[in-house]
């Protein structure tokens, strides 16, 4: 069965050799998430390289996915890695501090001191441990332990409802998004965007750095992280390609509890918005080191799928665990279940479409026609993939088909809710190319002579833009 809901995966010490990477793509992977937030801009580069080979190998259109890193809003480094903190204990964050102890520990993010006061209420370590401010002084942030335990080199900090001024883009995304471009990511992320001007500014970064490559422009995903983000959330839909539910430090500062309400809101709004989905963080994290995933998280990942989305994604159990393969095969057939159980309410879904391009309505009244007349294929020939986008808004059992010349327009699609991608030559010629169309239909085992498919093309034939026509075939007519 083909599997509507896209697996990114998270690529990293345990998944970088060509043999894994080999079988993470066949057991499903359709794009690789490259976390610049670990490693050397080299080694994303050359794992870009290989991907590239071995989806080429396996016959897979992969999109790339460049996830800049960020602010670093963490401590620093202790004498001796790490301390114990207990309930009631006094501890300070400094700025000035260079190797910290049990009374101290310095600040890779020199700022902090001046974004806090007192009674504020800090989360590190993904909030397992809470520090109340008492006071700041200077470069000191005087804190007491409400929530102790094991603090290490390096973890991160929140702010408990947000709010800390640290840029999204800072000096190393710059260099890293010139990297990306590079190796021609299909999609970057961008991490802790607090309203549209952060995406805007990355999206300029990124056209810039692509000139240099054949004038490639990624698509960008705006990584919904901050509680400030939320507010604004359509404003950076409207500013993004599509946005990640990151789940990590967004549920450190809004709460544990908001998230999966925030989780579908933010979904129904991307695809209200004909933007892309992704929902990410610790959705199967057991599988790091066990084998099979729990039961809580094959309804984590079943319910991101009947929410809508047009990912899920793996982070470490790809990128570090034990079975990074095992996690893709894992995911799959979770995502094709909770596919096969879903009931899709197609023509509520329509009423209250609104539109006013031509493409638009070609769109819809592709999907509308394939629901009502047991179509078997939706096949959209598109230059830049947009009448497959808007397809994939809308709920369909109908398998959709983008079908181009263009590589970067197929590797961007990949990560498309339903929509799967073939080549196929231009020609100016529609007899031949509606031919085309069906004799690859028939190749690829999508359909059988006598299904009915419904075709979507611009005209003129050949030019960006403008899908203006729909022709309903039965096939075996050409």
């Amino acid at each position: 069965m083909l599997r509507a809901t896209k697996i990114v995966a998270t690529i990293g010490p345990a998944s970088s050799d060509r043999e894994t990477l080999t079988r993470m793509i066949r057991a499903g992977v359709d794009v690789v998430r490259l976390n610049f937030s670990h490693g050397k801009a080299q080694d994303h580069i050359d794992r870009a390289i290989l991907v590239r080979e071995v989806a080429d190998a396996c016959g897979r259109e992969v999109a790339i996915m460049a996830d800049l890193q960020g602010p670093k809003i963490r401590i620093g480094k202790f004498e001796n890695s790490k301390v114990t903190l207990k309930n009631g204990d006094k501890f300070i964050l400094d700025a000035d501090c260079e190797l910290g102890n049990q009374e101290r520990v310095g600040l890779d993010y020199k700022a902090l001191p001046r974004d806090l006061k007192g009674n504020d209420i800090l989360l590190l370590n993904d909030g397992l441990i809470v520090l109340q401010v008492e006071r700041v002084q200077g470069s000191e942030i005087h804190t007491v332990v409400k929530i102790g335990g094991e603090l290490s080199n390096n973890k991160g900090i929140n702010r408990q409802g947000g709010g800390l001024s640290a840029p999204a883009l800072t000096a190393k995304d710059m260099d890293d998004i010139k990297s990306a471009m590079s190796f021609k990511a299909d999609y970057v992320a961008v991490s802790f965007p607090k309203n549209a001007t952060d995406m805007v500014m990355a999206r300029q970064l990124a056209n810039v750095a692509g000139e240099l490559y054949d004038g490639h422009q990624p698509m960008m995903i705006a990584k919904i992280e901050r509680a400030e983000a939320i507010p604004l959330l359509q404003e950076i839909l409207d500013a993004s390609d599509g946005i990640m539910v990151a789940r990590g430090d967004l549920a450190v500062e809004v709460g544990n509890a908001t998230v999966p309400g925030l989780q579908k809101r933010m979904i129904k709004m991307a695809r209200a918005s004909n933007k892309l989905a992704i929902t990410a963080t610790q959705m199967m994290e057991s599988m790091i080191v066990n084998a099979v995933p729990t039961r809580a998280e094959v309804s984590d990942v079943a319910n991101a799928v009947l929410d809508g989305t047009d990912a899920v994604m793996t982070s470490a159990e790809t990128a570090a665990g034990k079975y990074p393969v095992e996690t893709v095969e894992a995911m799959s057939a979770i995502c094709i279940e909770a596919e096969n159980s879903e009931s899709s309410l197609h023509d509520v879904d329509f009423l209250n479409v609104k539109f006013t391009r031509i493409d638009q309505s070609i769109a819809y009244g592709a999907l509308f026609t394939a629901h009502h007349l047991g179509v078997k294929a939706i096949a959209a020939l598109t230059e830049s993939g947009s009448t497959a986008l808007w397809m994939s808004r809308h709920n369909t059992e109908v398998p959709i088909f983008a079908i181009t010349p263009n590589v970067a327009t197929r590797q961007k699609a990949a990560l498309y809710r339903n929509v799967h991608t073939f080549e196929l030559a231009q020609s100016t010629d529609l007899e031949v190319v509606l031919k085309g169309v069906q004799d690859l239909l028939l190749r690829q085992g999508v359909v059988q002579k006598g299904d009915l498919i419904v075709v979507t093309w611009g005209e003129p034939l050949g030019q960006v833009g403008g899908t203006n026509a729909l022709k309903i075939l039965k096939v075996g007519e050409y």
